[in-house]
């Protein structure tokens, strides 16, 4: 990635959306940044829950023009139409997903802090691997996804890369070189206005 070119917002949903509200949220944020894709990632198993809600959230994600992959569930991202799957086990399923897909979905994957399967993922067909987290979270063992591999990963490997999880300012502001996309979720919805804090995150950048 160039110095000329700023990385990219991935916008992730919280784990947890009331959709009598959630879809407006979503709205205001892509009306004051431009966004590539947005995850939709939920905590819950509930199959009628999530089916609602990625319809609210594909209503919007449609209206907008930007791609929306889901968390895991390669069967609903087929039956409900999505533009693809982001994997959370690494390179595990990436030839599987890709396979049921096809060639034209988005498939990602997330490596943790593994270069291996990050280079393993982008192998078995992966459009992206995302690594984290990059800051502070309760999530995990507490190991993080230092600017060294990011450093490494911008030098060595052609295939796209988002940094997420705990994402601040500073890491912003440290990654944004060697990254080509910020993975941003709960950093920005658990703010009264979350349009207006990802606005002030992305003003790191240049800051």
């Amino acid at each position: 990635m160039s110095d000329a070119e700023q990385p990219q917002i991935y916008l992730i949903t919280p784990p947890e959306i009331e959709l009598s509200h959630f879809p407006t949220a979503l709205s205001q944020v892509l009306d004051a940044v431009d966004v590539a894709c947005i995850r939709l990632s939920l905590a819950s198993r509930d199959e009628d829950l999530i089916l609602r809600a990625a319809d609210a959230v594909r209503d919007v994600a449609h209206r907008y023009d930007v791609a929306l992959v889901i968390d895991t569930h390669v069967v609903l991202a087929q039956r409900l139409g999505l533009d693809g799957v982001h994997l959370t086990d690494g390179a595990r399923s990436v030839r599987m997903a890709r396979k049921e897909l096809g060639a034209d979905a988005i498939v990602g994957a997330f490596c943790a802090q593994s270069r291996h399967d990050g280079m393993s993922a982008g192998e078995a067909g992966a459009d992206y691997v995302s690594f984290g987290p990059v800051g502070e979270t309760a999530l995990g063992d507490g190991s993080r996804a230092d600017a060294e591999l990011f450093e490494w990963w911008s030098k060595m490997i052609e295939l796209p890369v988002v940094a997420e999880g705990g994402v601040t300012a500073e890491t912003m502001r440290a990654l944004a070189p060697i990254t080509d996309f910020f993975g941003i979720g709960e950093e920005i919805w658990r703010s009264d206005d979350p349009a207006a804090a990802l606005t002030a995150l992305m003003a790191a950048m240049t800051g």
